[in-house]
């Protein structure tokens, strides 16, 4: 999911057609057979075996995402895909210490914590101090400034289920930017609730940012705050079965003291990287459609769920439509593997800067989870909307809603690309996905293969459909704030 980077808005250009054209029936036909074959297939599955077990988990940076790397190139080419190439790039590197926390007062409570990507770092021997509560993120923001010298922070939140992943867009400020706020009123440490739905006793980890400029946070009521650059303090997640000990213990009155010990470490840069592979087209190979998710994950976990599932997606689509037209679709499908999303999505700026002028007529990335498809929307010019239609129809079997709704743009990588990409964003069912999102239980067997078909047959009929034809989907109309 993407961590409010700040993205680098590029030109992008695409051929503009006159009157919207539907797909003619043997494009139809060949999308049908290929949603049947891929439901068939478990190329998906496999690969996403594979990645978890032979690699594990990817932290942007790290030698363990390098290896990453390796595996998507090799994997690429045992697909057969053209042109597959890694493009590198400069990350902060950030690595993980000891993590404890502990109630001293009033009763003796040891907590289950995890820091926040990019955390600093306490003492050795941990802070230990008293606890102030904030039920929200406004209250957190109307804190005077100094209220906090000397304390620990805790942000509290009341983040529930939602299908279409809402709630993490409405609660996500707590961790995005609450500690660097926490921090500029005077916090020498802070915990948050995890952003999660689950009651597990397992804690979210996730990236939080200390940088100038924040993009600027809706609150409740309105109002909106910039973060400030800050010097990085302790900052940690609790799992949510502690948040919620931490609340009922105030909840009793008195004061509440913690002690905490996190000592991750910043390591100078580190080395990321985007992997690219292709399938060629036959008569227009200039013409992009991009299908991708992210390759990096967080640590604690195999990244399965975020984002294996979506890589894997994308590449088995990608192998059954090279399967399909053996010279390729008329236009070229390039798969591309992002790395350093979860970090704030380096991998998409570094992908905007070498490539945002080429021809990407559509563009869709898989970052979701691996949840059954419900619905799929669209950011397309009109000349592109019969195509769409001929999509939503063509998957209509598979449970997928048919929506009209025009104004739903792409993935977090996808953003650097500019505001009239074309775009598809395929939904996944978000219910469960923030019980797993960035913590030890995202592995490989929280994934069904059955749903994982579903999703390579998606992206499959959709890639196709928009690939092997002549239609314009794009300049799309610029997205309003907020989609």
């Amino acid at each position: 999911m993407s961590e409010g980077a700040v993205r680098l808005a590029a030109v992008v250009a695409v051929p503009v057609w006159a009157a919207p054209v539907a797909p003619d029936a043997t494009a139809v036909a060949a999308a049908t057979r290929l949603r049947d074959q891929a439901v068939a297939s478990d190329t998906g599955y496999r690969l996403l075996e594979s990645l978890t077990t032979e690699v594990g988990q990817r932290l942007a940076g790290t030698e363990a995402e390098a290896r990453g790397r390796d595996w998507a190139v090799k994997k690429m080419q045992a697909l057969g895909f053209a042109n597959v190439r890694v493009e590198e790039f400069k990350v902060p590197l950030w690595v993980r210490g000891v993590e404890t926390a502990e109630v001293t007062a009033p009763t003796p409570q040891r907590l289950v914590v995890t820091a926040l990507g990019h955390s600093g770092a306490t003492p050795a021997a941990g802070i230990e101090a008293e606890v102030v509560r904030f039920a929200s993120f406004d209250d957190l923001v109307a804190a005077p400034a100094g209220s906090l010298t000397g304390k620990i922070a805790f942000l509290d939140h009341y983040m529930q289920p939602t299908q279409d992943g809402s709630s993490y867009g409405a609660f996500g400020a707590v961790r995005f930017v609450g500690p660097s706020i926490a921090a500029s009123k005077g916090a020498i440490g802070v915990v948050i609730r995890s952003l999660g739905t689950n009651d597990a006793r397992v804690a979210h980890t996730g990236v939080t940012d200390w940088e100038n400029a924040l993009p600027a946070v809706p609150v409740t009521g309105g109002s909106k705050v910039v973060g400030a650059k800050m010097a990085p303090i302790p900052a940690g997640a609790l799992s949510v079965p502690d948040g919620d000990l931490m609340r009922q213990l105030f909840a009793r009155g008195g004061p509440v003291r913690m002690k905490l010990v996190l000592t991750p470490a910043f390591k100078g840069d580190g080395v990321s990287g985007n992997v690219i592979g292709e399938i060629p087209g036959r008569s227009a190979p200039d013409e992009i459609v991009l299908i991708g998710g992210h390759l990096d994950s967080w640590d604690l976990g195999t990244g399965a769920v975020d984002d294996g599932a979506g890589v894997v997606i994308a590449m088995a689509a990608a192998k059954l439509i090279k399967t399909q037209a053996q010279q390729g679709p008329r236009r070229t499908v390039r798969v591309v593997l992002f790395g350093a999303e979860e970090i704030g999505g380096m991998g998409g700026d570094d992908y905007g800067k070498r490539h945002g002028t080429e021809k990407h007529v559509l563009a869709m990335e898989s970052d979701f989870g691996a949840d059954r498809i419900w619905k799929i929307t669209s950011h397309v010019a009109e000349t592109g909307i019969p195509t769409v239609r001929a999509m939503q129809r063509v998957l209509a079997p598979l449970g997928i809603n048919p929506t009209t709704d025009n104004a739903n743009g792409g993935g977090s990588d996808l953003g650097p690309l500019g505001p009239t990409l074309p775009t598809l964003r395929l939904h996944q069912d978000g219910t469960h996905y923030f019980d797993l999102h960035h913590t030890p239980d995202d592995t490989f067997d929280k994934v069904d293969p059955a749903q994982l078909a579903q999703n390579v047959a998606a992206y499959a009929v959709t890639a196709w459909l928009a690939a092997d034809s002549d239609v314009a989907f794009g300049p799309a109309p610029a997205l309003k704030q907020g989609h």
